[in-house]
């Protein structure tokens, strides 16, 4: 007798190969209505809460942490700013190779998150050239540890530890650069201010007058109204640190803002995409009340470059 049973269907990612993942059987969301032979799969989601609804407590608390460990690293300890930086490029690393393997795209995390520790430590100590032999070591070591285990999803393994890598860790480490120039702990703390800003005052004005959504595909919650806040709340910081803290004229702070929010922006929509992709919610559970450390840096991660380069122009023409 035949089981009436219905057949089972795998709703998590294989720790098989890589490509088994795309195979059709493990095709995720709902069934094609015109497709009487598609089976409705349940879609895969990540067991992490979202930050919609988080902890406000918790939250405050560990944003009070973190800026207060940033402070220190930035004014008094400059090492504590190095270990923290490496620390969130570790950690941002194995989040991400994580949430790869919800796609079936196994990356080795062990050398890969060696690689990003390594990385802002090292132009934390040497600058520029010590950060790119710390790359080409790094992910070298990742290609080598990778190519002696199984044939089986190799490419995918290691395009899956570049990114996460330059994603992560290398943009991070220009964070580091930048403490390295003239009055760089306070540029490093504008840029840090203006990404923050960019989120909170988007976020604020967003929940409150938000109606037309910017990327509904990406991400369904960021709105027009939500960006307009962030240009506002953003110009105004930006404004105030050019006069107040960096001594510069106050155009270049608003030049700075627009450039940041923009980029910011960028950041967060990018994280967007690669969790809409990868059918998850947050990137990791570590932080109460803001998800994953991703979920925390994605939008600063973006700013960082953009404000070197700025800040590198402006010097510049001075």
């Amino acid at each position: 007798m035949s089981d009436p049973r219905p057949p089972h269907h795998e709703t998590k990612a294989s720790s098989g190969p890589a490509g088994e993942a795309f195979a059709p059987r493990a095709r995720t969301g709902p069934a094609d209505p015109g497709d009487p032979a598609a089976p409705a799969v349940p879609e895969r989601r990540h067991t992490a809460p979202s930050r919609a609804g988080r902890n406000l407590p918790a939250a405050v608390g560990v944003a009070v942490v973190l800026i207060g460990t940033l402070l220190v690293g930035l004014f008094a300890v400059p090492v504590v700013l190095a270990l923290l930086a490496g620390a969130a490029a570790g950690i941002g690393v194995w989040e991400v190779g994580r949430s790869l393997r919800y796609r079936g795209i196994v990356i080795p995390r062990t050398p890969a998150v060696a690689a990003g520790l390594l990385m802002p430590l090292a132009a934390f100590a040497g600058g520029g050239e010590a950060l790119m032999m710390a790359a080409v070591v790094g992910l070298t070591l990742v290609i080598v540890w990778r190519a002696l285990g199984a044939r089986e999803g190799m490419i995918l393994s290691i395009m899956g530890s570049v990114f996460a890598l330059v994603w992560v860790s290398f943009m991070m480490s220009i964070a580091l650069l930048l403490y390295h120039t003239d009055a760089g702990p306070l540029k490093v703390l504008t840029v840090i201010l203006l990404a923050v800003g960019s989120d909170t005052c988007g976020y604020a004005v967003g929940v409150v007058w938000g109606r037309h959504p910017m990327a509904p595909r990406i991400s369904p919650k960021k709105s027009w109204e939500g960006f307009a806040g962030s240009l506002g709340g953003s110009v105004l910081i930006g404004v105030l640190c050019a006069v107040l803290l960096l001594d510069h004229a106050w155009w270049e702070g608003a030049l700075l803002a627009v450039a940041l929010v923009l980029a910011a922006t960028l950041g967060d929509f990018s994280e967007s995409m690669v969790k809409r992709e990868l059918g998850i919610k947050d990137m990791g559970t570590l932080l109460p009340g803001h998800g994953g450390v991703m979920d925390r840096i994605d939008s600063i991660l973006f700013a960082v470059p953009a404000g070197y380069l700025l800040f590198e122009l402006f010097a510049a023409g001075a």
